[in-house]
């Protein structure tokens, strides 16, 4: 949506998706084509469950109706419309349809161990990729030839929340002025942070006011301390990040550039995702400097304080720099050049 604001309006838009009520607050005018949800569905049959997945492939099982429903809405869609272009949200199997159907496609790029041919062969079937993020912190093991057929928008961003002083955002949410204060954000992507290491870190630091958004994961043998809060579900996370002095969260892309528009140390722990996508991404902010990351929670106070000493001592301005305010304007472009620039018939 954040693209789609930037988007000529004579550029008619069709959004394919599982789940339209996500784009209810779409900022123009597109036509939305509902597709059958086919995660989880069953094949009809064990021997058919049972068939192997070809390697240019990651998810096929055969005899999913569900699953032949989904792609042919695409199939038809795109064959009825013969659209300048088709942006797809990173399946490599949809980019590889794309191209079957002569349909000019470009696939949004994401980190993570992504050279194994079935993701190969989605990049080499579009005609470009999308990466929302700074080159700099491109994987080095990412081809030259498809880097060269990426383009980088820079940190983008779909928060639009106004940024605060740290004393304004702290007496607008009621928070001491004094007191350290370090916030741990949760994303919605798996089940929660878990709660029995941040009991460590508020022993490590029992003068920190340590905060908590988000969902947490309780083991049931966790003490709880008085400064340790759960914040539970926010929308004014913004408020949060700028009051706090220090940030502890995921390598989920746009908790990233959240973390990087307000300009905070930022201590990385990645959650598990597909390919490592995250354990990447958090690689390459430390390898810049602009995050300190740990592969896994700290589970002694020792550890906690030099994670937190490293948190402390990063250049806030390396992680500042990695967020551009005109990122999806500048996507938006991108993909209306592409779009004239293939179909001009000279």
């Amino acid at each position: 949506m954040a693209i789609l604001e930037h988007l000529p309006e004579e550029r008619p838009v069709i959004i394919m998706t599982a789940d339209p009520a996500q784009f209810d607050d779409r900022p123009r005018k597109a036509r939305m084509v509902e597709l059958p949800n086919m995660i989880g569905a069953p094949s009809r049959s064990p021997a058919l469950h049972d068939q192997p997945t070809p390697e240019t492939m990651h998810c096929v099982p055969l005899g999913v109706e569900e699953m032949r429903r989904h792609m042919g809405v695409i199939a038809q869609t795109l064959c009825e419309h013969d659209p300048a272009l088709f942006v797809i949200d990173v399946s490599a199997e949809i980019a590889m349809l794309s191209r079957i159907m002569s349909v000019p496609a470009v696939t949004i790029r994401m980190h993570g161990d992504r050279d194994d041919k079935g993701h190969v062969a989605g990049y080499e079937a579009c005609v470009g990729m999308l990466a929302p993020f700074d080159e700099r912190i491109e994987q080095a093991n990412y081809t030259h030839r498809l880097r060269e057929r990426t383009f980088y928008t820079g940190g983008l961003c779909t928060t639009k929340a106004p940024l605060r002083g740290r004393q304004e955002a702290r007496e607008k949410l009621g928070l001491p002025e004094d007191r350290r204060i370090t916030l741990v954000i949760a994303g919605g992507g798996g089940s929660g942070t878990p709660y029995a290491p941040l009991t460590v870190a508020a022993r490590a630091e029992p003068d920190t006011q340590w905060l908590i958004a988000g969902p947490v994961h309780r083991e049931g043998h966790e003490t709880d301390f008085g400064n340790l809060r759960e914040l539970g579900w926010i929308d004014n996370l913004t408020d949060y990040l700028c009051a706090a002095d220090r940030v502890i969260a995921s390598a989920g892309d746009n908790t990233v550039h959240e973390i990087a528009r307000a300009g905070k140390p930022f201590l990385c722990i990645p959650e598990w995702r597909y390919f490592d996508e995250q354990q990447a991404k958090a690689r390459e902010l430390a390898r810049l400097g602009a995050a300190t990351y740990r592969e896994t929670w700290p589970a002694s106070i020792p550890e906690w304080q030099r994670a937190l000493n490293e948190t402390d001592a990063l250049d806030t301005a390396i992680l500042s720099s990695l967020h551009q305010d005109d990122a999806a304007l500048k996507a938006a472009e991108w993909l209306e050049t592409l779009a004239t620039d293939l179909w001009r018939v000279s």
